[in-house]
């Protein structure tokens, strides 16, 4: 079985993903993005069908993996194993491939794919895959633009965060629509932190999975403590739930921030149950060109700030990643093999 949870960042995505890991049948490792990072760059590889280009895309893979800021304990990715994986010479296939291996390492069956954006990929992932489940993971927005302020990851204005957790939802309630209830479950950050057995114990039947208590010690897991140790935008896994964690709007931002973001996403936040505070259902408010220059211009400024306070070894380890796709756009696209047999 092969499920994707989809949403958006600082939902509790990192959470879900660790209790779900403490089931012996599903792996659940910390996602490398290889669909996010790559999939913009497929062409660079040239045509797949040459042996020496899908090598390079299968090794690149590889190296991305490996590069993870939390590393997957215990898997070692042969790269011709990883080729004769592949039921087709493309990226969906090399990712595929991978994480089959990894949950092979891991003694799995079936394996989650923590990377949210995957809902960006939606068809390629239904014509690849046969019968993939989905977990959309959800979070009052205007809590998940709090935390994204905080972040090093993300964009920093209300504004911003608004109009792509908007976005974000609306596609994952459209595709909730089209697939159905019998491969898609949508689940709250706010029912799993209130009410953590119930919510696995749900989540399990829809995976077809017994439930196991364990998943609600997933902070005592080596796995937590990896993540956990790894930056501290994960540092609360390795902590028990904290239920009161929601509503954080209300105590760390201002009224106008709460506005800006009701006006430009309270019908999501409506659809999603959540009530509006300031902005009635169908107030949205045009802003200005001016108006929007001026939010973008904060925007890079609050990103910045976040930056400098960054711990250098978080920084590092997205640096490798980020490093390696650098190297590819560098590449540019392949050249035949003749061409690269002349230089």
């Amino acid at each position: 079985m092969n499920i994707f949870m989809i949403g958006t960042q600082r939902s509790g995505s990192n959470l879900l993903r660790l209790m779900l890991n403490e089931l012996p049948r599903i792996a659940a490792p910390h996602p490398p993005h290889i669909l996010q990072r790559l999939m913009p760059l497929v062409a660079n590889y040239g045509v797949l069908e040459r042996r020496e280009n899908f090598a390079q895309l299968v090794d690149d893979v590889c190296r991305l993996v490996e590069l993870n800021p939390v590393p997957w304990e215990g898997v070692t990715l042969n790269r011709l194993d990883i080729q004769l994986r592949c039921r087709q010479r493309t990226l969906m296939a090399v990712y595929e491939a991978v994480y089959d291996a990894m949950a092979e390492a891991w003694e799995a069956r079936s394996w989650c794919c923590k990377s949210l954006a995957n809902i960006q990929y939606l068809p390629p992932i239904e014509a690849h895959f046969i019968s993939p489940r989905y977990i959309y993971l959800y979070r009052d927005g205007r809590d998940v633009a709090c935390s994204f302020r905080k972040a090093v990851v993300g964009e920093k204005h209300f504004y911003h965060i608004a109009k792509e957790w908007a976005a974000t939802q609306q596609q994952a309630l459209g595709m909730r629509e089209r697939i159905g209830p019998a491969r898609f479950i949508s689940i709250s950050y706010e029912l799993l932190t209130s009410e953590p057995e119930l919510t696995m114990r749900r989540l399990c039947k829809f995976l077809g999975v017994r439930f196991s208590p364990s998943m609600l010690e997933f902070y005592k897991s080596d796995e937590a403590r990896r993540a956990a140790e790894s930056s501290d935008l994960w540092g609360n896994v390795a902590k028990p739930i904290m239920a009161g964690n929601t509503r954080k709007f209300l105590r760390e931002v201002g009224e106008s921030d709460i506005r800006l973001f009701e006006s430009v996403a309270g019908d999501v936040l409506e659809a999603l149950g959540y009530e509006c505070l300031y902005v009635p259902a169908g107030g949205k408010t045009n802003y200005s060109l001016e108006e929007i220059r001026q939010f973008e211009a904060e925007n890079l400024r609050l990103k910045e700030e976040v930056l400098l306070r960054t711990i250098g070894d978080d920084r590092q380890r997205r640096d490798r990643q980020a490093g390696l796709i650098q190297e590819i756009r560098n590449r540019g696209q392949m050249s035949p093999p003749s061409m690269r047999a002349i230089a």
